[in-house]
């Protein structure tokens, strides 16, 4: 078991180099392929309105006219060690660890990060808990009554899930349960939990509800067809022979045999909405992660925009992990083989 964590611990701190490597190459190999100039990567930094000579002294100081070897070495020493960035004008430090610093916000990306990454570790968290519950128990409840009333209306609610966009569903959501019916709060009523968790729970039932709607419909669906055929196994066949009370047949036998596609799809569902659930937090206005990527991209923010790459790679890569930890947990063949 330990050398199984040790493999999957190097895996992972592998995958944040390759992570690293491709990012890199997406934001500054690609373009120069596609003909950027270090000035045009110079424009990115401080804005396109400084002048010819303040593009050339701005790309010297940063080091755009060096060999991309060189340009990626200090990236990934910047992000492990931080890193100094000389205008010409001024030298603008970023402590460790640096994803940069936005010369339009005039501050490091790191502590903005931190901070965006609230809203969207609350939002992504209490979603998580619900579609997780919610789907894996309508999946099992029809499984288990296959072809009844509450089989076919649960699938046809998880179809609609599925189909419907989470713009469309949360407009609908804000303008029946919140602005017409008053139950929920208005979208941007966002509240810290360390002020008040009742207000912050409150401020944030609406997104939970329709974001998990669209991931719980998933997981009922997979949660539905794993049972279906964990069910006719015969191993399932033996234990109700055995005399073993149903509901110990379906939740120890069945449904953890059927959870390992199920967490493998948790992993990188969960792992994706730390980097930002972009659409939801837009139509709830909730400055997270999501809503932040979106800001950059319009202010042309382009160390903004990589450190939300690096930061949802880094999100993916350790939900993996946990996830691969927890197989052996799970399922005992993993921790055999």
């Amino acid at each position: 078991m330990v050398t199984y964590i040790i493999r999957r611990v190097i895996g992972a701190v592998a995958m944040l180099l390759i992570v690293s490597m491709v990012t890199f190459a997406i934001f500054f190999l690609v373009p120069r392929l596609a003909g950027a100039t270090p000035e045009g990567f110079a424009a990115r930094y401080v804005g396109r309105t400084a002048g010819d000579e303040t593009l050339k002294l701005v790309a010297e100081r940063l080091g755009f006219y060096d060999p991309l070897a060189v340009q990626y070495g200090r990236f990934v020493k910047g992000i492990v060690l931080g890193a100094d960035y000389d205008t010409g004008t001024s030298v603008e430090s970023c402590p460790a660890p640096c994803f940069g610093y936005s010369f339009i916000n005039q501050q490091p990306i790191w502590p903005n990060l931190l901070d965006r990454a609230r809203v969207t570790l609350s939002l992504g968290i209490g979603a998580a808990i619900l579609w997780a519950l919610g789907g894996v128990a309508t999946g099992v409840l029809s499984a288990l009554r296959r072809g009844s009333f509450f089989d076919r209306s649960a699938m046809g609610v998880a179809l609609a899930g599925v189909s419907l966009p989470i713009f469309f569903t949360g407009m609908i959501s804000l303008s029946f349960f919140s602005y017409g019916l008053g139950w929920t709060a208005p979208g941007g009523a966002w509240t810290d939990i360390t002020i008040d968790p009742a207000q912050w729970a409150y401020s944030l039932i609406l997104p939970w509800i329709t974001l998990a709607l669209l991931f719980a419909a998933t997981y009922a669906r997979l949660t539905r067809a794993g049972m279906l055929e964990t069910m006719g196994e015969d191993y399932i066949r033996t234990a109700r022979a055995k005399g073993l009370v149903e509901r110990k047949v379906v939740v120890k036998h069945g449904l953890r045999a059927a959870l390992t596609p199920l967490l493998t799809v948790f992993g990188l569902d969960f792992g994706l909405l730390m980097g930002g659930a972009v659409l939801t937090e837009t139509t709830f206005s909730l400055n997270g992660l999501g809503k932040y990527a979106v800001d950059a991209i319009s202010n042309n923010d382009l160390p903004a925009v990589m450190g939300v790459t690096l930061l949802a790679a880094l999100f993916v890569v350790v939900a993996n992990l946990v996830v691969d930890l927890l197989y052996a947990v799970v399922d005992p063949r993993v921790r055999l083989a």
